[in-house]
């Protein structure tokens, strides 16, 4: 995947440049960017394209309006706070396709940037329609794909659109989540730690089966863990389970055996009544939650041990919260766990963490900055791992000589 065409390696200048950027930002009740996380992330590759002439024309989706034109989802706000971050004006085209959009497109001078109205306003997005595609290829001369969040849908801006251009090129943030994430599943260092979290075995199962030949520690949290548990005849109360995965869980349990490799699940849990703020709780071992009671976060023997395989690392890759993080009683494991793989950091390890719920957690540390890499993609991240190939990776033209 990294041997893909990157736009240092092409002449932009005066040309059109139609760049995907996930601008899919969280909007406040007033209708501004809530967390400008993921605009601040497409900065180089857009700094690049204006400082090297080219005339940027920006498309992304923003939340899930159906095909439909919703206000609350218009992408104004975003271009208004990349104009800011810029310190240039981003113009917003008043769609993504047709004449208005074709008329913004064409009007842009070397250096100047239009933002084309939400993608998914048009259902033709998400069907990957070769009608879309086409319309939104008549505003560029050359395409770049920057936005690694969606690169594993093969939607018309990601896949559909690439089929009308000769130059179809990453940015900087694709080649930073390759590199980043590649460290996890290419020569990496051992000893080698997985940390797996989140509320799904079936998320999950790729991901241990792809991993099971390079890892060497797998520790598992999360409401996933009351899957495995419970197919072990645990008494797990009333945590979540997928019953119709104990199957599944079994079979990887004997997978990890089999390759010698250690499968570490909670030996104490904080156990709630309920999966709310202000809720009752107690510390339980795994074993024994007992009815009426819930597993929501690992407990502190459990982030003892967790703590002690992660500071014994070299590489560390972490997709998936081991507690219900966002009620901050119910973090503290996963906290625990961060502070190891930040010290494990700058111990020297190489420390990979997923996207999703689990850069929230990480960032709701306070701990981002102290990790290797923090994927700006949840679903695509999780696939990577999985060792799936990426569609709008796979899109991108081979690498070639510059110019």
């Amino acid at each position: 995947m990294s041997e893909k065409l990157h736009i240092r390696d092409v002449d932009v200048r005066g040309r059109r440049v139609l760049t995907r950027v996930d601008f899919n930002v969280p909007l406040t009740e007033t209708g501004a960017v809530g967390d400008d996380t993921r605009i601040r992330m497409a900065l180089p590759t857009i700094r690049h394209l204006v400082s090297s002439g080219g005339r940027v024309v920006l498309m992304s989706h923003l939340g899930r309006p159906k095909g439909k034109v919703v206000d609350a989802m218009r992408l104004a706000p975003a271009a208004a706070r990349l104009s800011e971050l810029l310190g240039r004006n981003a113009a917003v085209a008043a769609d993504c396709i047709g004449p208005e959009a074709e008329s913004a497109a064409n009007a842009l001078g070397d250096g100047d940037i239009v933002l084309l109205e939400n993608l998914r306003f048009h259902d033709a997005e998400t069907k990957n329609d070769e009608a879309f595609s086409r319309s939104l290829a008549r505003l560029g001369d050359l395409y770049v794909n920057d936005a690694f969040g969606t690169a594993h849908r093969a939607h018309a801006s990601t896949v559909g659109v690439t089929a009308f251009f000769e130059q179809r090129a990453m940015g900087f943030l694709m080649e930073r989540e390759i590199s980043g994430l590649s460290r996890a599943t290419e020569r990496p260092e051992h000893p080698y730690v997985a940390i797996l979290g989140g509320a799904k075995v079936s998320d999950k199962i790729g991901v241990v089966e792809n991993l099971l030949s390079k890892v060497d520690v797998f520790l598992i949290g999360g409401a996933m863990a009351y899957t495995f548990l419970k197919a072990q005849g645990k008494d797990v109360g009333d945590s979540l389970v997928e019953p119709d995965k104990t199957d599944v869980a079994l079979r990887l349990l004997d997978a990890a055996r089999s390759a010698g490799k250690a499968f570490l699940l909670p030996e104490d849990v904080l156990a709630a009544d309920a999966a709310a703020a202000g809720a009752r709780t107690k510390v339980a071992a795994s074993e024994a939650i007992g009815a009426g009671w819930r597993g929501v976060d690992i407990g502190p023997a459990t982030a003892g041990r967790f703590a002690a395989e992660v500071g014994r690392a070299r590489t560390i890759v972490w997709n998936g919260p081991l507690g219900i993080f966002e009620i901050p009683e119910f973090a503290s494991g996963t906290n625990a766990v961060a502070v190891a793989v930040a010290e494990a950091t700058r111990a020297g390890a190489a420390s990979i963490v997923g996207g999703g719920d689990t850069a929230a957690a990480i960032s709701k540390a306070g701990l981002a900055d102290a990790m290797t890499h923090v994927s700006t993609g949840g679903g695509a991240s999780l696939e990577f791992l999985e060792g799936k190939v990426l569609p709008g990776i796979a899109a991108l033209s081979d690498a070639r000589p510059s110019r």
